[in-house]
């Protein structure tokens, strides 16, 4: 009997299927040499355009984002000031002032890659600022150090200057011809004429003039004025008077209606948990279940309001007691949502839980709104910005951040999702009125640094000194609005402590550097490769030449911005890439000395080093996730570039020297030859134990 061996089974792959595999490897390699190194294929392409004058279009020559220590540049360090600033708005306005000075230098210095975060240093907050490529260090200092200007503006339909007695008789003239037109188009809609050859004859409105004037179903959002006059008619009439809009005369009829969303009418009492979404409280899950179950048997629809005021944590709640005011279906979250629905009008919910916290609902009112399906003539008139533009297309209300008392997201949602609530002080809360009132339905701009952040539109007038920006935000839009307005509402000034400038020299002297130690390695790697391993080292050399290219190549599309520790990274994981390779070349020795044919020992080597390469590789990867959460700046580059460098060579080392020795072995008889370190099939396999 000859020797048993125990034999893993490999998938049967067909000979098709290894070529097609190893051309896709090939092709692979072509396509990350483009996006490396373009500019020698865009001479190719030159050649053959001017050859055969095809045409062909060349690639994109962008280059490799390189850090401060490549490329030279500026590395600054503040002190943020947040002596003036409460306890428990610190953090959040030191990231504003972050997310402000982001802005400065991406906009007004040029700064594509630029570095800001904040650190903790004892009982001090720093902000980190690295600059690469900036030459004019003063000019970046000067900017960085400003405080944050916040403004709200609103329209400018002011002109620059009055008008002449020309231009305002022009002015008089335009309109009153406009007006003249428009009653013209009213009276002749009054009798028998069809109106949709009035809205032919008369509509200056280019969209809806070849469809009768229909302008489709409209709210109170859109066309406010239209809206409000169809509330008070019937379907077929036509409007008895002109309906003035900001920049026209309407003439409008009703065409048809139906109902629309529900509204329900609402007010909450919220008593948020340690751990509930948006909670700042101290009350634990279980005391919180308590107080809101004790409200609830205390609470009526006469009194409801003064125990939101008295009790309720959300934001706002002593100013608003709790009221939602009307909101439609999916405005508020399911849980909530579906009870305030379903529940009878003036009554009072149970104990209903969110992500938020414990609820107390009182249902007020509940309405079902009208959609209308509305028909216009529209005549076009002018105003004075029309015959003497506005140099600036917003101007100036006198409310700034001096005003604002602070910005939050709040809890719940008034007219639709997250939203960021916004608290006046008493200066502010009497300007924000008289801007909000002379601007219904009219937008008001919130300028941070010279730069609109928002462009709200206002629905009513609001005197209280509270008011909410809605807008689809997500959570972490709303939090990054918040943060903007807080950091010119609580300004953090910053001094600098620290400045230091990398000479552009220096940093290309130590790019040059890094990469000849780069290619010295990799030229040794591969050299060691080919004379210790002869054939499957020349194989093993292809496949490093895909990892290299594939991870630049990747490195280059999404943006990682490589620094000499990240270089660093990449060369150690070139490393582990021949780490995996030199793990199957040996376990392949050993199955050609235990006499086992060389397909069939090339088979089982790369099974049976899988599991010690997939080890080794995992807790490389375990510690950069653990430097790229816990590290910064340096320390992130050097795991980003190894953690990509590590997931690209298991592909290479497991999946393309495989397929390309598939691919080769064919050639080679069983028994092997010297390419192969000379072994020879010694032993019988005819009693070989195939196991799954």
């Amino acid at each position: 009997m000859g020797k048993k061996y125990n034999v893993v089974k490999a998938k049967v792959i067909s000979r098709s299927q290894v070529k097609w595999r190893v051309a896709g490897a090939i092709a692979l390699l072509v396509v990350c040499l483009a996006l490396v190194a373009p500019k020698y294929v865009n001479s190719g392409i030159n050649w053959v355009n001017n050859k055969v004058n095809l045409g062909v279009p060349k690639l994109p020559e962008s280059g490799f984002n390189l850090g401060l220590d490549l490329q030279g540049g500026a590395h600054l360090i503040y002190r943020a000031n947040t002596a003036n600033i409460p306890g428990s708005d610190v953090a959040n306005s030191v990231e504003g002032v972050r997310d402000v000075i982001e802005r400065r230098v991406r906009g007004g210095l040029g700064v594509a890659e630029p570095l800001v975060q904040t650190t903790k240093v004892g009982e001090e907050y720093r902000i980190i600022v690295e600059l690469p490529g900036v030459t004019d260090v003063n000019t970046a200092i000067k900017m960085i150090g400003e405080t944050p200007v916040l403004e709200f503006k609103e329209e400018n339909n002011e002109p620059p200057r009055d008008l002449t007695k020309e231009e305002q008789k022009q002015l008089d003239a335009f309109n009153a011809a406009a007006e003249k037109k428009a009653k013209e188009a009213m009276w002749a809609s009054w009798g028998k004429t069809d109106f949709a050859t009035l809205v032919t004859k008369y509509s200056e409105d280019t969209k809806s003039i070849n469809n009768g004037g229909n302008i489709g179903f409209i709210t109170a959002e859109i066309y406010p004025e239209i809206y409000k006059w169809a509330q008070g008619h019937k379907v077929g009439d036509v409007s008895r008077e002109l309906i003035k809009s900001f920049d026209g005369l309407n003439v409008a009829k009703i065409i048809s209606e139906k109902d629309g969303d529900k509204q329900v009418t609402a007010s909450h009492i919220l008593i948020c948990y340690q751990g509930a979404e948006g909670c700042t409280g101290q009350l634990s899950k279980e005391d919180a279940k308590t107080k809101i179950e004790e409200l609830k048997k205390e609470a009526t629809p006469a009194n409801f309001t003064e125990l939101a005021k008295k009790n309720s944590t959300e934001p706002g709640a002593a100013e608003r007691g709790g009221d939602l005011g009307a909101f439609s279906k999916g405005q508020m979250v399911p849980e909530f949502e579906k009870v305030a629905f379903e529940m009878p009008v003036n009554t009072i919910s149970d104990v209903v839980e969110t992500k938020f916290g414990y609820h107390l609902i009182y249902k007020k009112a509940e309405t079902t709104l009208k959609t209308y399906e509305v028909a216009r003539i529209y005549i076009k008139t002018k105003s004075k910005t029309d015959i003497v533009p506005a140099q600036d297309q917003w101007k100036t209300t006198g409310l700034s951040g001096k005003q604002l008392k602070r910005a939050e997201v709040t809890n719940d949602q008034q007219s639709g999702q997250v939203q960021v609530s916004l608290q006046f002080n008493d200066e502010g809360t009497k300007l924000f009125g008289e801007i909000t009132t002379r601007n219904t339905n009219k937008p008001v701009a919130i300028f941070l640094d010279g730069e609109p952040i928002s462009v709200p539109r206002v629905n009513e007038p609001i005197t209280s000194g509270s008011a909410v920006i809605t807008g689809g935000f997500t959570w972490a839009e709303a939090k990054l609005m918040a943060q903007r307005l807080n950091s010119g509402a609580l300004p953090v000034p910053v001094e600098l402590i620290s400045q230091q400038k990398v000479d552009a020299t220096l940093g290309a002297d130590s790019l040059t550097k890094s990469v000849k130690a780069g290619l010295i390695g990799f030229l040794a790697v591969i050299v060691f490769m080919v004379l210790y391993y002869r054939l499957p080292g020349v194989l093993a050399v292809f496949a490093l030449l895909l990892y290299a290219t594939l991870s630049l190549a990747i490195f280059k599309s999404v943006g990682v911005t490589l620094t000499l520790s990240g270089i660093a990274g990449f060369i150690l994981s070139v490393g582990m890439a021949v780490d995996a390779n030199v793990l199957i070349f040996e376990r392949l020795k050993e199955e050609l000395r235990a006499g086992k044919s060389l397909r069939t020992a090339m088979e089982e080597s790369f099974v049976r080093a899988w599991p010690s390469i997939r080890d080794s590789n995992i807790t490389t990867l375990i510690s950069c996730v653990f430097l790229i959460w816990m590290g910064g700046g340096f320390v992130k580059g050097f795991a980003v570039t190894l953690a990509i460098g590590v997931l690209i060579s298991m592909f290479t080392a497991i999946t393309i020297t495989r397929n390309i020795m598939r691919f080769v072995l064919p050639l080679f008889s069983d028994e092997g030859n010297w390419m192969f370190w000379g072994y020879t099939k010694k032993k019988s396999e005819e009693n070989l134990t195939i196991k799954q």
